[in-house]
């Protein structure tokens, strides 16, 4: 046979293919049915796995490999198409209708904000974006900045999550499993770091440079021109500029921005040493609440996986099969359990759409640990 021959026998068994396809998928709907009536879950895991062992003894050793993705897809599909036919009044599926503001209802423009730091962070630049008439507080960690939401001491937290050149803030991300929160909204900061020191200070006298880690981090080739200049990590940029402004040593500095300058009184030494000059940090502004505003394109999700192969695949098929894109994906070890990751996800979507509901529903009743952080907007 030639390539046309095998190409036609290839289409007529793609239009058998479909044909089944279409049968299978109309008999899992009369299952699902089956089980909406009788209260069951769409999942199953006994159930397939019996089909795959007997799908292997069918098919024997050497195409088994291949069956089971292509089984394991279809079970997938099924499970994908009857979570469309259940009713949609799951708990996440309330709070997500609950929360949504209509539009007339837009972003605040006063609250009171939690900040990590001091006046002038960046974290407290980002939240002048944010909101037109914002009233600050400053505290010592990020874990402060959870709590402070948490107990209702402030509406909202502002928290740096990745940066262009450093990468992902862990601290962060390590604290988003222990407490509750949604993301409201999103922002680009775009970051510009000078070395400060006091007035009369020259380059040639400093021995020492403070700074957050992710900023030292940031510079680390300008650092590295100055070997002989120590390096000690600061809990934030603008409390490091505050410390050289306080402090009577004449041989020390502190990476920040330049309204850290203007704020406390330094003189800047060199401007612009970050490594590169797109430098930007992506803020999220948090809330105890649930609210999505009007615009919301973006979804942040924390979840777990079966601690078994494809279970990432399977996972990354169902975001592709919607046409939805990924925007991050993060995995942290879980504390306390041998390899086994956390997940966070953000992606482009929005919660009126019924195909992402319908996925975010069908997350939420399959896995182990399913979080949903939010449906937000993001600032540039």
């Amino acid at each position: 046979m030639d390539i046309k021959e095998l190409r036609e026998e290839i289409n007529q068994i793609d239009t058998q293919l479909v044909e089944l396809f279409i049968k299978r998928m109309n008999t899992a709907a009369d299952i699902a049915k089956y089980k909406i009536d009788n209260k069951l879950p769409v999942f199953d895991s006994l159930r397939e796995q019996e089909v795959l062992n007997r799908i292997a003894e069918l098919v024997g050793d050497k195409m088994e490999p291949y069956s089971s993705r292509l089984f394991n897809t279809l079970f997938d599909l099924s499970r994908a198409y009857q979570n469309q036919l259940l009713p949609h009044d799951s708990q996440l599926a309330q709070k997500i209708k609950s929360a949504t503001c209509d539009l007339t209802q837009s972003f605040p423009t006063k609250a009171r904000v939690a900040c990590q730091g001091a006046e002038g962070s960046y974290s407290q630049q980002a939240g002048e974006k944010l909101f037109s008439l914002p009233t600050f507080m400053f505290f010592s960690d990020f874990q402060a900045v959870f709590q402070a939401v948490e107990k209702g001491l402030c509406d909202y937290g502002i928290l740096p999550v990745e940066n262009s050149l450093a990468g992902t803030v862990i601290p962060v991300y390590e604290l988003m499993e222990k407490y509750r929160f949604y993301i409201v909204r999103s922002i680009r900061l775009r970051i510009n770091h000078t070395l400060l020191a006091k007035e009369g200070v020259t380059l040639g006298n400093i021995h020492e440079i403070v700074s957050h880690e992710q900023a030292i981090r940031q510079c680390s080739e300008f650092l590295k021109a100055h070997p002989h200049i120590k390096v000690t990590y600061f809990s934030n940029t603008a409390a490091a500029a505050k410390y050289v402004a306080d402090t009577e040593r004449m041989d020390l500095a502190a990476i920040s921005s330049e309204s850290c300058a203007k704020l406390y009184g330094l003189s800047v030494l060199s401007d612009h040493i970050q490594n590169r000059d797109n430098n930007c940090t992506r803020f999220i502004c948090i809330s105890k609440g649930m609210k999505i505003y009007p615009g919301a394109n973006k979804i942040s999700l924390m979840l777990t996986l079966p601690h078994k192969p494809g279970s990432l695949y399977t996972l990354l098929a169902k975001f592709s099969a919607l046409g939805l894109n990924l925007t991050k994906l993060e995995s942290r070890p879980m504390p306390g359990k041998d390899f086994e990751f956390l997940f966070y996800f953000d992606f482009e979507a929005t919660t009126c759409s019924p195909n992402t509901v319908n996925l975010l529903n069908e997350l939420d009743s399959s896995l182990e640990k399913f979080i949903f952080l939010g449906s937000y907007s993001e600032v540039f």
